[in-house]
């Protein structure tokens, strides 16, 4: 069986623009996903795992708290995981055919999956594919934090129209979920707080991995050259993709998001209030001292 690539790192990082691109050079990244890329298969896990210690994506850190405490418990999740890997549940991610032509086990093309939940829930994953390669991709904090908000104020604008349509329903099909997606995300500052646990994370988890087997990419140096870091990434994965194919691809790229905070006032004095979180990730604010 090949061993996967796995792509870790904070929501709206960049992570769904790569998959896309490496799955436009022939990348598997599953046969179902969502809006995002994701493949619904290893999401739901994840979801699982985050769910049996209190946690889930926007509050992850009860998982490195807790599940580790217990030794049985972490082997039988590891047996568990092991088994829906070999099972027909695996055909949400395969597809028939592939699952019948042997599953993962046979499964020789580049693949792998993107799951920013997969930040904290990597070291069971290295578990059972212990020589995996690991994607990490971060993004500024800022601009993270605001594309956050920007989601859940969307979202809640549009839930009570959602309800008031079908409240007649509701006793039917109760709500799953709350009018927000994440009331941390509505605060800029939970936002970026949030980033802050999932870049730490990140950095923490991919330290313990031997370098050749970890790819770390900036969102905004991808925008800044694309070409070059997309054919980085191709052959991190093993794609054997021209140069005329990446130059393809990647045509779609829009250089203006990278550092977009910058041109919005609030967002830049945000910044500033910052400056320390993001200068100890690498990140340079405008008009504050080095």
């Amino acid at each position: 069986m090949r061993d996967p690539v796995i792509f870790i790192g904070m929501h709206r990082s960049g992570t769904s623009m790569l998959g896309r691109l490496l799955e436009e050079l022939g990348m598997f990244f599953g046969a179902r996903k969502d809006e995002n890329n994701e493949a619904l298969f290893f999401q739901e896990l994840n979801e699982w795992l985050l769910v049996q210690c209190g946690g889930r994506w926007d509050n992850p850190t009860p998982f490195n708290a807790y599940f580790w405490r217990n030794d049985e418990a972490v082997r039988w999740t590891e047996t568990y995981l092991r088994n829906l890997l070999a099972s027909p549940r695996s055909i949400q991610f395969l597809g028939a055919r592939r699952f019948l032509q042997g599953g993962l086990r046979h499964l020789n093309a580049p693949w792998g999956w993107k799951d920013p939940r997969t930040t904290f829930t990597l070291p069971i994953w290295l578990r059972i594919f212990p020589n995996a390669k690991v994607i990490s991709i971060e993004r500024n904090g800022v601009d993270v934090a605001e594309s956050l908000r920007a989601r859940e104020v969307k979202i809640i604008r549009a839930a009570p129209d959602f309800y008031r349509r079908y409240r007649r329903l509701f006793f039917l099909y109760p709500r799953r979920g709350g009018f927000a997606h994440s009331p941390r995300c509505l605060a800029l500052e939970d936002a970026f707080s949030l980033w802050e646990e999932y870049t730490s994370q990140a950095e923490a988890v991919v330290a313990g991995l031997p370098r050749e087997r970890v790819l770390a990419l900036r969102y905004e140096e991808v925008l800044a050259d694309p070409a070059r870091w997309l054919g980085e990434s191709a052959a991190f994965c093993d794609l054997g993709a021209s140069n005329a194919r990446i130059a393809n691809a990647v045509r779609s790229i829009r250089a203006d998001r990278a550092r977009a905070y910058e041109a919005d006032a609030e967002l830049a004095k945000f910044a500033a209030t910052r400056s320390d979180a993001l200068k100890a990730r690498g990140y340079s604010v405008p008009g504050v001292p080095q």
